[in-house]
């Protein structure tokens, strides 16, 4: 299939999966969040990706995300669905059912814990993007995976006609600029600090965590970027580090964002599912250290900010398991 353009957008957010405290997904949590993030900027949201905890959701959860995605941005927003799994087969069955849910993308990680060769992982992407008509961002993050998607290996699979853009969380910049002289993939920032200077060297986007707090200054960088005026973009940038570093250094970004998002109000728990946990006491301190630097970021005020260290404390185990591969 041939997609013109980008059908991804710009602006995406990582989305967090809002839960209640007995780990439950919390569906009207989810609605009002996914709203709050649109209103504030993105064009794009990336449900049950590393952020969304996609490891520890089952199948049908992670389905209906994308279900409730769609409605809730009614046109406003991309819907992309992440995660996938360690495991071919599945990973082709979970995102034939994403396009059937109405996903708009999908973002595929390289296969974890199994350290495929790159062989391997050339043949796990292809059969994924054989599989559907949906546009497809490959997921770079070896931290994560044990594996990185070399070099020769992105050359070869952006011949694939569905294979359109990289979501790069290795943070190589000189690769970045000669797979973008190569090829016409996009790419898309990885790591929230790394998002302007991805941009600065032809990135089209970013798929952010702190845009869960507020997605309002990477809409303002990325606008910036487009009309060729750095100065403003930096100037964002700036002012958006110490957020950054609040959400995004003393704990996975899915456990510090819901900590943010819950002292602002802004959803009910901060839970997070087992093995996740939330912050440790001297953790929730350094990060509240962190926000107490945040000045003048649109959409991130922080005046009445109440972290609950208490609410945030341990992690759920959830009445039905998710899926492991």
């Amino acid at each position: 299939m041939t997609h013109s353009g980008n059908p991804f957008g710009q602006v995406l957010v990582a989305l967090v999966t809002p839960m209640t405290p007995d780990g439950e997904v919390d569906w009207p949590a989810v609605e009002k969040h996914m709203d709050d993030v649109i209103t504030a900027g993105a064009d794009g949201i990336v449900v049950t990706g590393t952020t969304g905890e996609t490891s520890t959701l089952t199948d049908p959860e992670k389905l209906k995300l994308v279900e409730v995605g769609k409605s809730v941005a009614a046109g406003r927003a991309k819907i992309i669905t992440g995660g996938g799994s360690n495991e071919t087969a599945h990973a082709i069955e979970l995102y034939k059912a994403s396009e059937k849910a109405g996903a708009d993308g999908i973002m595929i990680v390289t296969p974890y814990y199994n350290k495929p060769t790159q062989a391997g992982i050339l043949t796990h992407f292809r059969l994924v993007a054989d599989a559907t008509d949906l546009p497809v961002i490959l997921y770079d993050i070896p931290g994560r995976t044990g594996v990185p998607i070399k070099y020769e290996t992105i050359l070869r699979l952006a011949k694939h006609p569905n294979i359109l853009a990289v979501k790069d969380a290795k943070g190589d910049f000189s690769e970045v600029s000669r797979v973008l002289n190569q090829t016409d993939l996009m790419y898309f920032s990885g790591d929230d600090a790394n998002a302007l200077p991805h941009l600065a060297i032809g990135a089209t986007g970013l798929i952010g965590v702190t845009a869960n707090i507020t997605a309002t200054p990477y809409r303002t960088i990325v606008d910036a970027v487009n009309r060729g005026d750095l100065a403003a973009a930096t100037a964002e940038h700036k002012r958006l580090e110490p957020l950054v570093r609040a959400t995004m250094t003393h704990v996975p970004g899915t456990v510090s964002a819901k900590y943010i998002l819950h002292g602002l109000g802004r959803i009910s728990s901060p839970r997070v599912r087992l093995p996740l946990v939330g912050p440790e006491e001297w953790e929730a301190a350094l990060i509240e250290d962190e926000l107490a630097l945040v000045t003048d970021v649109p959409g991130a005020d922080f005046s009445n900010f109440r972290p609950d260290r208490n609410a945030a404390a341990g992690g759920a185990l959830p009445k039905v398991h998710g899926t492991t591969r």
